[in-house]
């Protein structure tokens, strides 16, 4: 048996038949709602991202978290709110990622936080820069019991790797992933599922069969070469990949660059998932990383109340109608996200 296929099987064992009938739910929804035009979602989220921290110990150019530049609060997620939330939502959860923006192995209280969603037999996820993976935090992570770990390593040399990943030091994140395989071979722990994923630039796209290399001598579950996305793409930028087979974005006619994605009147990740701030606001997507669409906190109202409330309905019904019209969709890259998986 690979280690993808047992992964497959630990992710399936989280469906029991509560979350199989809501996932369903979850899929009849979203065809119906695209076909009226209407939004209409009586089901629950099967995915969530909640996220641990807003800070980080790099400086990467396209992240606010590296460039210190959110136009929301920054700070640490709580451990009593994580808990609250995911009592509410336990029952049609199956997987979650501790991840949206920062450096999870910040917090403090991330370990709690997985063994509490590992005791709901839900399946977790984070990603993590590796530079907190010395022996003792490689040890907890694996004791821990979370079922994926993705270490970004954005080059295969220190000077191809600092060129994002501002601050960072390549020898960490390598031996950070040997620690981890380390202690999974100590306690004979088939968990994490580990992956290195590999943001592809114009400045690394030559390392694409070194990355390759380098994961089979690192012995790890997968590598991911991850089209990069950035903000400022019309008139081209200095990251996007000369090949265009690398790359999210094309020129066109009149030289500026173009979103290669087609963006349609649809959405599945606002069916069928949400992400949640560290301080309890509920955004609908991954792409809203400075919270500007906010349906509702998680302090002061329940989750079923924001996500089957009126604001979520009417962002739901403008997506449907017009999502052109929605400032982080306009810049939604998601079907052109991920390049090839070895």
């Amino acid at each position: 048996m690979t280690t993808a296929f047992r992964d497959r099987i630990n992710l399936l064992s989280k469906l029991n038949f509560k979350r199989l009938r809501n996932l369903l739910g979850v899929y009849l929804s979203y065809h119906f709602s695209g076909v009226r035009r209407n939004s209409w979602h009586p089901s629950m989220p099967s995915a969530v991202s909640i996220e641990p921290t807003t800070s980080c110990n790099l400086r990467c150019p396209e992240c606010p978290s590296g460039l210190r530049s959110f136009s929301r609060p920054t700070g640490m997620l709580n451990l009593n709110l994580f808990k609250s939330v995911l009592d509410q939502i336990k029952d049609s959860l199956f997987y979650l990622t501790l991840y949206f923006q920062g450096e999870p192995f910040l917090n403090k209280d991330l370990f709690e936080m997985i063994r509490y969603a590992k005791s709901r037999k839900i399946y977790v996820a984070t990603s993590t820069n590796a530079h907190f993976l010395d022996e003792e935090c490689a040890r907890k992570t694996v004791e821990s019991g979370i079922d994926r770990l993705i270490v970004s390593i954005d080059g295969t040399t220190q000077g191809s790797y600092e060129k994002y990943r501002i601050g960072g030091e390549l020898e960490k994140v390598l031996q950070g992933v040997r620690n981890i395989n380390s202690w999974k071979g100590k306690i004979s722990s088939a968990s994490p599922f580990l992956i290195l994923q590999f943001i592809i630039f114009k400045h690394n796209e030559h390392e694409i069969s070194e990355m390759k290399k380098l994961g089979k001598e690192l012995n790890v579950d997968k590598v991911v070469f991850k089209t990069a996305q950035v903000y400022d793409f019309s008139n081209g930028n200095e990251l996007i990949p000369k090949n265009k087979d690398f790359a999210r974005y094309e020129q066109n006619d009149t030289g500026n660059f173009t979103i290669k994605n087609r963006l349609e009147n649809r959405c599945w990740k606002l069916w069928h998932s949400c992400v949640i701030t560290w301080d309890g606001s509920l955004v609908p997507c991954c792409f809203d990383k400075d919270a500007k669409h906010v349906m509702g906190n998680l302090k002061y109202e329940s989750f079923k109340e924001i996500w089957q409330g009126e604001q979520y309905r009417k962002f739901r019904n403008n997506l449907l109608k017009n999502r052109n019209e929605i400032e982080i969709c306009r810049n939604c890259t998601e079907g052109t996200r991920i390049w090839a998986e070895v």
